[in-house]
């Protein structure tokens, strides 16, 4: 696959939405070497577009291994390609290839079914947009707003799909659609929720709960000096930049409002900046500055680390590897701040289909069909994949309650309540390009970092950051996405 440096993959980016990206991490394969919340063995960083900047291409990460399904009898066969990322759950993908088998079958249609690397999904969209050839569907792990005038509005999949299950999560609206041009640019099948994962024994010796940041603070002051530091990074990466957000909610801050207006110079954000410049100075290390994706697994697997913010894969990771250690981690919702308890989710499976796809109608009954199928789906994934149509596994509140598996066996049961905490990246307003832009530069994640290490005063690096939020908006208003 062509490599793109960070400028040509923005000028590829500024170039197709004008005429008309992210990733995240979870749990592994069983391996000795701890895995980033995705699995991956150690990633690089990436440049991109999108969000995903957020970490490379692991040098041993697999490259795409097509599982193609049935050879169809009819005359002139269709074939449809569908390209998404190597699950952090990795029996999740054996279902999957195996289902579109079954589906390819009995629909008379030829599949070719690719996973990649999370890392390599921008790279990958931007080089496909380019060429105008590629996959029928392709599944970002992050809203792909930047893209929707290459992509085919599915305004009509998901008016069949609310007919059949009914009301979807309010995070599939907000993440999926845009308000402005009344477009349904992609379809999320699934979300996985990001919540807080923790040592119970060890925050137990300190007498403490993460329920609140301001417990997380207390805590981890007295748990640094045991030799156990929060694991929440300052870096520019995706777990940080989901990290500052949830924090900077909590404090009753954020980007934007719900109408889209940018809402980001007030008192909270200083208020925010100055909590987490103590959160760094008092109960974590210097090495979160230099982090990636996966460095916070690393941190939780390795026994050091209290807390970190991640999919509930790293916990699957742990107990697929690191059974000794594994019971010893609990899971708990978002932290609150004074003011809200909002966090992002992890990863949004968020499926398009790219407007040079010939096989369009065969792509939005693959996906139909998909959702019939979450009930076998949600189990393979070990919880991780949340149906964004709860009717579509009625019980999966219920069964996440009860896992055999798990030490205790509640121990994912706080995933129940992940709808009530998890919100979209451009919360509280939709997902737009602009906000997409702005995560993947960074722009929140060095604020907080410039004010922790002391380089900036907070006013200057909230003045600095809104300045570059104010022209983004822009761009993307001039073009008529925002």
């Amino acid at each position: 696959m062509r490599r793109f440096t960070r400028r040509q993959l923005l000028t590829v980016l500024s170039t197709t939405a004008a005429a008309g990206l992210l990733a995240s991490c979870g749990g592994a394969q069983p391996t000795p070497t701890p895995a980033p919340s995705g699995g991956q063995a150690t990633p690089t960083r990436a440049p991109a577009a999108s969000p995903t900047a957020a970490a490379a291409a692991s040098p041993t990460a697999r490259a795409a291994s097509p599982t193609v399904a049935a050879t169809p009898t009819r005359s002139g066969p269709v074939t449809l390609k569908i390209l998404q990322w190597s699950h952090f759950v990795p029996d999740y993908d054996k279902w999957f290839d195996q289902w579109v088998q079954q589906w390819g079958a009995k629909n008379n249609v030829q599949v070719v079914s690719d996973h990649i690397n999370y890392a390599d999904i921008p790279a990958r969209a931007a080089a496909e947009v380019s060429a105008k050839s590629g996959h029928d569907l392709f599944a970002f792990g992050f809203p792909p707003s930047q893209y929707e005038t290459e992509v085919v509005p599915l305004n009509d999949l998901i008016a069949d799909l609310k007919k059949q299950y009914g009301d979807y999560y309010p995070l599939l609206e907000r993440s999926c659609y845009n308000p402005k041009t009344d477009v349904w640019y992609s379809f999320m099948d699934f979300w996985a929720a990001d919540p807080i994962l923790y040592r119970k024994d060890l925050f137990d010796q300190v007498g403490k709960t993460p329920d609140t940041w301001q417990d997380i603070l207390e805590a981890g002051r007295q748990l640094k000096q045991m030799g156990n530091p929060i694991g929440i990074g300052f870096s520019p990466e995706i777990d940080t930049g989901m990290a500052m957000r949830t924090i900077m909610w909590g404090f009753g801050t954020s980007i934007q409002d719900a109408n889209g207006n940018i809402v980001i110079n007030k008192p909270e954000t200083i208020e925010a900046l100055q909590f987490a410049k103590q959160l760094f100075q008092e109960a974590e290390t210097e090495e979160v500055l230099a982090w990636d994706a996966a460095s916070n697994n690393r941190l939780l697997v390795s026994g050091r680390g209290a807390l970190i913010l991640n999919a509930i894969s790293a916990a699957r990771t742990a107990e697929a590897t690191y059974p000794d250690l594994a019971p010893k981690i609990a899971i708990a919702k978002t932290a609150a701040g004074p003011r809200d308890r909002k966090g992002s989710a992890h990863w949004y499976n968020c499926f398009v289909i790219w407007k040079f796809s010939p096989n369009v109608d065969v792509a939005k009954q693959f996906l139909k069909d998909l959702v019939a199928a979450y009930t076998d789906a949600f189990k393979a994934s070990k919880f991780y994949n949340i149906p964004s149509f709860p009717k579509a596994v009625p019980d999966w509140q219920e069964q996440v309650k009860n896992d055999p598996k798990a030490t205790p066996p509640d121990k994912y049961a706080v995933l129940a309540t992940a709808p009530e905490w998890t919100v979209n990246v451009g919360w509280p307003g939709y997902m737009n390009a602009a906000e997409a832009e702005i995560f993947d530069r960074w722009i929140i994640n060095d604020m907080f970092t410039k004010v922790a290490t002391g380089k900036a005063s907070p006013q200057d690096a909230l003045a600095e950051a809104e300045r570059q939020i104010q022209d983004i908006f822009k761009k993307w208003k001039d073009r008529g996405l925002i």
